[in-house]
């Protein structure tokens, strides 16, 4: 007998997709315990009862792949896009593993995306109790120096309360300036909206570190398998924030 466990946590930990993804499965009537339409929530033995996904029995037997993409401007952070928009998932179609990218970057952003199967490493880097900090490089024009004493002083962005970010100043000319800024949340947009409470106007936005894990030389467009070096950072991180 095994251990009863959420279903989407299951899916996720078989590599079918992430556990918020799983979650949408669930909703949509995709997923079935025994034979029966499973709900949010419910809980199941993976190693006894017969889980399906679109009439696909799972399997455990998963190969955990762990990628970094240098991400270019232009694309969309889905595994697919209604729209039709160009998305990270094109940049790695050789990969024979179904991945998918571990949180977002926006369209006009680019740099650091981590892309893998491993649906709790996703769940812990992800989730806002664990505040994984996020490194970003930004070209901006404005005032600068009056700005990074403002950014570096920012506990509230559009109501919601978030940590002062670690601000510095890395390159400054006469349109602006090039700052370091290293958000602890990862909300939606949150250093473009944090600039532009400054007064700050983002020409260029890319994001260089996640957790333990850099950027380094990796050319845009190019993808690279993690390294087992920093796969263990990674889940040294995610044993020191369960």
């Amino acid at each position: 007998m095994g251990t009863q466990e959420r279903v989407s946590k299951i899916l996720s930990a078989c590599g079918v997709c992430s556990r918020r993804a799983a979650e949408a499965l669930i909703e949509a009537g995709r997923v079935r315990v025994n034979g029966v339409q499973a709900e949010l929530g419910q809980k199941a033995d993976a190693e006894t009862d017969e889980i399906c996904v679109d009439g696909k029995r799972l399997s455990r037997s998963v190969q955990f792949c762990y990628l970094m993409l240098h991400k270019p401007r232009g694309y969309v952070t889905t595994v697919r896009d209604e729209k039709g928009r160009r998305t990270v998932m094109d940049l790695v179609a050789e990969v024979p593993e179904r991945l998918w990218p571990v949180g977002r970057l926006d369209m006009d952003s680019e740099g650091l995306l981590l892309l893998t199967n491993d649906g709790a490493m996703t769940n812990h880097l992800l989730h806002p109790k664990h505040e994984v900090d996020k490194t970003y490089h930004v070209w901006v024009r404005g005032s600068v120096r009056p700005a990074v004493r403002q950014l570096r002083s920012m506990k509230i962005l559009d109501g919601e309360p978030i940590r002062r970010p670690n601000v510095h100043l890395l390159e400054e000319n006469a349109w602006g300036g090039v700052l370091s800024v290293v958000i602890h949340e990862g909300k939606n947009r949150q250093v473009r909206r944090m600039c532009a409470a400054c007064a700050l106007e983002v020409l260029r936005l890319r994001r260089v570190q996640e957790g333990p894990v850099s950027l380094g030389d990796l050319p845009v467009g190019k993808w690279r398998p993690l390294t087992d070096e920093e796969v263990a950072l990674l889940r040294s991180e995610e044993q020191e924030l369960s």
